[in-house]
């Protein structure tokens, strides 16, 4: 069905879960293709033992070099985007299969599912923050129990796109490495080819460990390197463009140029005029 992506990095605890819900959670079979970053903590060997498609990086590369070499070894027509500390809730790729049925084969599009955090989120409920505490049992019982509307403007993962539609946009820009403010300018990369359609569905669920892996790198400065790139914040660029997190209500149009719209671009203009 989907080629999933995961890259990882020296999370085995965190990784072992994910994949686990996975295999155990999913309607279909599906092509997991791993990146290992580093992989020091016993990573490489349970990945090549277990015999799943991988790829490697001796040094920490991040997410966005990570996603870009994983994504050549896949081979179906759909891609997941997806990290290591993510479970993955029951029927969360029979809701994006039931979507891309919806749509002609030539549709380029951005879906993503719906992350539930043990803090105030889209779905907020505490079901554990780390692997030692996470209590399975209840997220199963009452994940499906809370109410949430599909919604604009998704640039979150575990996002589903097209294998071609990620081919003719060349991936993640590894000059966001190691990986903030790489998913905003992911998705200025699909406006720009025209894409219109950014849908997260509220029935796909995963559950977040609340970013493990960030808190273990040097990150680097995305909101700086948008701006300069495509000369407006990503704040202008979701709030304009995507419509970010408003309740879903079909494709998305071109912004409406408002007063409010240009009292914001100005706002970018000025930031931008400032920033070495």
């Amino acid at each position: 069905m989907f080629s999933i992506i995961i890259p990882t990095f020296n999370n085995i605890n965190y990784l072992k879960i994910c994949l686990n819900s996975i295999e155990k959670n999913s309607s279909f079979d599906h092509e997991i293709i791993i990146h290992i970053n580093e992989g020091i903590d016993g990573t490489f060997e349970f990945v090549k033992n277990n015999n799943y498609i991988f790829t490697y990086s001796k040094k920490n590369e991040g997410v966005c070099v990570a996603f870009n070499k994983a994504v050549k070894k896949s081979t179906k027509k759909h891609i997941v985007l997806g990290h290591d500390d993510m479970y993955f809730c029951p029927n969360w790729d029979t809701v994006f299969f039931e979507e891309i049925k919806k749509l002609p084969t030539d549709k380029d599009f951005f879906i993503s599912g719906t992350m539930v955090q043990p803090f105030k989120s889209y779905i907020n409920l505490n079901c554990g923050t780390s692997f030692k505490d996470f209590d399975e049992k209840k997220l199963l019982n009452e994940v499906n129990s809370i109410d949430f509307n599909d919604f604009q403007g998704t640039h979150w993962q575990p996002s589903l796109i097209s294998k071609k539609t990620w081919d003719t946009v060349g991936g993640f820009s590894e000059e966001f490495s190691p990986g903030l403010g790489s998913d905003p300018d992911f998705n200025m990369k699909l406006w720009k080819l025209g894409v219109r359609l950014f849908k997260g569905l509220s029935k796909s669920r995963v559950y977040h460990f609340s970013s493990i892996s960030l808190r273990k790198k040097t990150w680097n400065n995305g909101s700086k390197t948008f701006l300069k790139k495509w000369g407006i914040t990503i704040k202008f660029f979701k709030k304009h463009y995507l419509r970010t997190d408003q309740i879903f209500d079909g494709e998305l149009s071109d912004p409406v140029k408002s007063l409010k719209y240009y009292f914001d671009l100005l706002i970018c203009k000025i930031k931008l005029f400032f920033t070495v």
